[in-house]
């Protein structure tokens, strides 16, 4: 029943600096399924980086003789044109032609030949390339995410558009699902099952749906993440008393054992270079961040505020880690710039969980409690632009960002 994952983005706050970019209808996108213009207007705002200038009335398509002035008047510094027509064999060209509005430039055009059904790819490429082009970095609206919904007593695994879009079931099941975790290549997804009765860690094929064993152990088996490489996993087992991290090698074997304590040691993640492993302890006394070596020893404490962190996330680009901190009795999400130390809450809400960052490290996902109902949400690294992917029914959670498309 795809009705129970329509998303509505909704986006709030102002940011300081946004490029202003105009983004008329598309010419013949009323005769497609999908409003292209808008999908990508939604995609460009999420961002933080842009914000929409009004096109209302102006009608042009990518052949459209440009003119400047116009557009300037309006206060665009940018504007993408583009159409959409209907191929004889029941697919639809896509094309698109940015404009640098201030230089009076050409900055080039794409064309996405696509099936009905792949109308919001296209939609999200073409978002893409015009972030691309105007802010040097790589975009990420072409990529997906995957969360766990829980309805009466039925939960699902969802892969979705990075919009929470277009939602296809992986899996779904009477028992929890819990923990996805996207391989580096975004071939597969490991989770935690409860469908025997106590976790299990499968890894999932999401373009076959095939899925396999990686860990029934003795005891628990539970928070896998994966190598930068995707030769092996972290997971926390209790197979030896305890909950300790292991590492598992994908093609199986025995596990690695890579903490030697007698707390809890749980949530495993490596940083993007795969240099160390960031984990959580209450070895202190109360759960705290700590990392260490891939091949384990001598942890190193990295949260000193607060007196509960948790959910560890790392950036991709290596500066950042997302986190959960308990302040009085709400869950706020947290971001730490690993050169300094420092921390900063992000969020107002207090129920918020699992974060995760975009590929390009500019947005966070996670799940959050809005009005006393689930709610996946995406912010810039500085708080001030939240974007909100309502479901339409269910508890959301669980949220993790695939990496780029390869």
């Amino acid at each position: 029943m795809p009705a129970l994952a329509q998303f509505r983005v909704e986006v709030t706050g102002i940011g300081l600096t946004q490029l202003p970019i105009a983004l008329p209808a598309f010419k013949g996108e009323g005769q497609a399924s999908q409003k292209i213009s808008t999908i990508i207007k939604a995609d460009l705002e999420r961002s933080g980086m842009f914000r929409s200038v009004d096109a209302a009335g102006l009608q042009a398509d990518e052949t459209t003789q440009f003119d400047a002035s116009a557009w300037r008047q309006r206060g665009a510094d940018s504007v993408a044109t583009g159409s959409i027509s209907p191929l004889a064999d029941g697919r639809f060209d896509v094309r698109v032609r940015l404009w640098d509005v201030v230089r009076s430039q050409d900055l080039g055009g794409q064309s996405h030949v696509v099936s009905a059904g792949d109308l919001r790819l296209a939609a999200h490429r073409v978002a893409d390339f015009i972030y691309e082009k105007l802010t040097g970095e790589k975009g990420i609206f072409a990529t997906r995410i995957a969360y766990v919904t829980k309805t009466s007593q039925r939960f699902n695994l969802w892969v979705a558009d990075s919009d929470g879009e277009n939602a296809q079931s992986a899996l779904t099941s009477p028992e929890p699902i819990i923990s996805p975790s996207w391989s580096p290549t975004g071939a597969q997804l490991a989770y935690v099952s409860f469908e025997s009765r106590k976790p299990v860690i499968y890894s999932h094929d999401v373009s076959t749906g095939k899925r396999r064993l990686l860990a029934n152990f003795k005891g628990s088996n539970s928070a896998p993440a994966w190598s930068p490489d995707g030769r092996q996993l972290v997971a926390t087992l209790s197979r030896d008393g305890g909950s300790q991290i292991f590492a598992i090698d994908i093609n199986g074997g025995e596990p690695r054992r890579l903490t030697q304590s007698s707390s809890i040691d749980t949530e495993p993640t490596y940083s993007a270079d795969g240099k160390s492993l960031y984990f959580v302890s209450d070895r202190g006394g109360a759960p705290q961040i700590y990392k260490m070596s891939p091949s384990g020893g001598n942890p190193q404490r990295v949260t000193f505020t607060g007196s509960y962190n948790i959910s560890p996330a790392l950036s991709h680009d290596g500066r950042w880690m997302a986190y959960i901190s308990r302040i009085g009795g709400a869950f706020k999400l947290h971001l730490m710039d690993l050169t300094t130390g420092t921390s900063t809450a992000l969020t107002d809400t207090s129920a918020d969980e699992n974060p995760s960052f975009s590929p390009n490290s500019r947005l966070v996902l996670y799940a959050t409690q809005q009005q006393g109902r689930e709610a996946l949400m995406t912010t810039t690294l500085d708080g001030k632009i939240k974007a909100r992917l309502s479901g339409a029914s269910g508890d959301i959670r669980e949220p993790d960002w695939g990496p780029f498309q390869r």
